[in-house]
């Protein structure tokens, strides 16, 4: 029987995430602290329940995936040093006892699925090229799936995974999902910092505390992320992206300017925040799953939900501090002026 399942799947064209150990809700809520380094291709119960509950403190490992990739791993090394826990291969037990200390509830919990969950109008298929979006009237979600797993941070592979047989398209059907109404809002953010190099973003308060950190991509060859200080000028929610000729982006082969209509599939996803530079920002992303793990066009990309969060806890005028070469993590160096470690 699981044989036929395998093969129905793969001739269907659907991924399989490889799997270490059972996952359902019950093997992530009661999981312990892996004694070993979890495999960074594989789908396991403790490595799900570490994301959710990195998600949950605002140290975002991206897309929620039940894998200790590069995204986890950054996450779990900025809440290290903000802890002042020693970070190695394996995850120390101090570390993991602090993050569960500093979280409360399940983090796997049932969900009815709602009637707008499944409404639409969703996209047949999303184009490929910014080119080919200009004419559709939203850039919205290809499936309720989707717009699920994005609601609750999750890959869709995940949520697949921890929902065997279940109906995505149908309100009333009960699924699993992370639980990350538990996460923690954070105090008003006075500083951001981009580091170029290591592809992350991290937030700070009044008093030089790290209090948020995201994966994130930056820039790209063709339109290189700027350098030193900018400041936030805007927020915007659902915005529409304007094409600029004088982007010149090679995939792009207008030479009038166009709009996109907003959506969370938008190429700038479904939220904006407007940075000093002009036509400069920090945005989200229609692919969740490549932050940090593909170039930008110049700006600085998170996924939609992260992008939300530090939105909602900035303000106009709030620095962004662009580091090219940082030789300490920042959070070594609190209190310091941020552009004293910004170079030019």
């Amino acid at each position: 029987m699981m044989r036929w399942m395998f093969s129905a799947v793969i001739s269907l064209g659907l991924s399989v995430p490889a799997l270490a150990g059972n996952l359902d809700a019950a093997a992530v809520n009661d999981s312990a602290r892996p004694a070993k380094q979890p495999a960074t291709d594989k789908v396991s119960a403790p490595v799900v329940k570490l994301q959710i509950l990195l998600d949950r403190a605002q140290f975002s490992p991206g897309e929620i995936d039940g894998k200790l990739g590069e995204n986890a791993q950054k996450a779990l090394k900025a809440f290290a040093e903000q802890n002042g826990i020693a970070s190695d291969k394996a995850i120390a037990p101090e570390l993991w006892d602090k993050l569960s200390a500093a979280n409360e509830g399940p983090v796997i919990v049932d969900y009815k699925i709602t009637d707008s969950d499944v409404k639409g109008p969703f996209l047949k298929e999303l184009p490929g090229k910014i080119e080919e979006m200009k004419s559709l009237k939203a850039l919205s979600y290809t499936s309720a799936l989707e717009g699920i797993a994005e609601k609750f941070h999750m890959s869709e592979d995940l949520l697949r995974t921890l929902n065997p047989g279940k109906s995505f398209d149908k309100a009333g059907e009960t699924i699993i999902v992370a639980n990350i109404s538990a996460r923690k809002e954070p105090p008003r953010i006075t500083r951001l910092e981009v580091d170029k190099k290591n592809e992350t973003l991290r937030a700070f308060d009044a008093t030089g505390r790290l209090v948020a950190f995201y994966p994130a991509s930056i820039g790209s060859p063709d339109r290189p992320t700027p350098s030193g200080t900018l400041k936030v000028t805007s927020t915007n929610d659902k915005p529409t992206y304007h094409y600029n000729p004088d982007y010149k982006f090679s995939s792009v082969k207008s030479k009038e300017p166009f709009d996109v209509k907003p959506g969370p599939n938008n190429p700038v996803g479904a939220y904006w925040i407007g940075l000093s530079a002009q036509g400069y920002g920090i945005h989200g992303t229609a692919e969740p799953d490549k932050v940090s793990k593909s170039a930008s066009h110049g700006c600085v990309r998170l996924t939609n939900w992260d992008v939300r969060t530090l939105g909602d806890n900035v303000k106009r005028g709030t620095p962004v501090v662009f580091l090219d070469a940082p030789t300490e993590s920042s959070s070594k160096q609190q209190g310091k002026p941020a552009a004293k470690r910004a170079s030019n």
